[in-house]
């Protein structure tokens, strides 16, 4: 069922040319939750801009458990489109294979879609086009920064999910209510303490020091200048000798889990509720967490653009976001979805769906790039080249 999550172990080349067409940012969205987007120079892709004949075909790149024939086969009966799935491990191969063109849709997540925006690789979205994009659309999923370009939407909202504090009650006894227990040196749980691994968990230390180290001035954790980078590095670096493993594949956290290696460290509520075990639980602490945020978004040379707006509208129903949502374990992008009976209803109350409180206090991947996307005019950010290479640093 599950596919890793982006590793974010991009390519220079990527970097590159990210960086040359991100320039003259500017963004007053400096909170989790806001929207408004960025107002960047990127390529003028044109926009679709009426249906016409369905194509034969739609080829689509995927997170595994997103174009099933549950829903698939249903969509080519309907349209005529048959679909073929491409399943990605992460973003990087996902930009990877939406550069060379093959390819009509993607299920990006915010680590990608400021590249494939730069890059020329989408085109902005018509809307019009889209009738279930409407007010059952969840708020925290319209309009955010890393999908929303010069007031233009390039992304159909498909589902979200925060990177939770996990632990085992069993030995984690009175229930943590901050990161302090994952990163400060003195915690109690030294060697049983589990961190993610990649580069883009550097914005998981950017945001405990935005609670605990106010001096620094981090208000956006994908937003570190030089000074603010280097703190998140030392914090990683210290968290470094008190973890007993890192983990990318989900598999792969489940087992440290519930073999005893890990007692506490970052998860996904779907990871928790895999093991199966009550004595698992988790809690979103008070500084707050990063997250992740999946749409569709068109290619930009597709070449079955009618039938790649009708798949982004079939998958925003009620019934088809949700069986996408429950088959990945996520919140829905289509609050509907939860009203559709008591079985949605508890998928939808188990992910937070629509507690947009709760979701105010997740900061959702971005592609970190060097325009400060919390509105800073001062100062020059660090961009994805330079947080992978100090991610390697921590691990050394």
């Amino acid at each position: 069922m599950f596919s890793g999550r982006p590793t974010m172990l991009a390519g220079a080349a990527f970097v590159a040319a990210a960086a040359l067409a991100l320039t003259g940012c500017s963004t007053d969205a400096a909170a989790p939750g806001s929207s408004g987007g960025l107002s960047i120079d990127v390529p003028d892709v044109p926009t679709h801009s009426a249906m016409g004949d369905m194509e034969k075909e739609l080829n689509i790149v995927a997170w595994s458990g997103f174009v099933e024939p549950a829903w698939s086969d249903q969509f080519t009966a309907d349209t005529g489109c048959t679909v073929n799935r491409r399943v990605a491990g992460t973003s990087d191969e996902m930009v990877q294979l939406m550069r060379t063109g093959d390819y009509d849709l993607v299920s990006a997540s915010g680590d990608a879609s400021l590249r494939l925006i730069a890059g020329g690789d989408v085109a902005p979205i018509n809307l019009d086009l889209v009738p279930n994009f409407g007010d059952d659309i969840v708020p925290g999923m319209k309009g955010q920064i890393y999908d929303t370009i010069n007031g233009k939407s390039y992304g159909v909202p498909i589902g979200r999910g925060a990177n939770i504090l996990q632990y085992n009650s069993e030995v984690v006894t009175e229930t943590p209510t901050s990161w302090d227990v994952a990163w400060e040196a003195d915690s109690p749980y030294a060697g049983q303490i589990i961190g993610y691994d990649a580069p883009i968990y550097i914005a998981d230390a950017a945001v405990y020091l935005m609670a605990h180290e106010p001096d620094l001035g981090i208000t956006n954790p994908y937003a570190l200048d030089q000074t603010q980078l280097d703190a998140a590095i030392k914090l990683l670096k210290q968290q470094n000798k008190i973890v007993s493993e890192y983990w990318a594949d989900p598999a792969a956290q489940i087992t440290s889990f519930m073999g005893g290696t890990t007692n506490l460290g970052t998860s996904w509520e779907i990871l928790r509720k895999l093991t199966g075990e009550d004595k698992f639980k988790s809690v979103l602490p008070s500084e707050g967490s990063t997250g992740w945020s999946d749409a569709w978004m068109i290619g930009a040379e597709s070449k079955s653009p009618n039938c790649a707006y009708a798949w982004m509208d079939y998958t925003s129903s009620p019934e088809v976001n949700g069986a996408i949502a429950m088959n990945f374990g996520m919140a829905p992008a289509n609050a509907a979805f939860c009203e559709l009976n008591d079985e949605a209803a508890a998928h939808c109350d188990y992910f937070n769906a629509t507690d947009e409180e709760y979701f105010e206090k997740v900061w959702f991947w971005t592609t970190p790039i060097e325009q400060c996307i919390d509105g800073r005019t001062d100062a020059v950010c660090t961009n994805f080249q330079q947080w992978t290479d100090a991610w390697l640093t921590v691990k050394s």
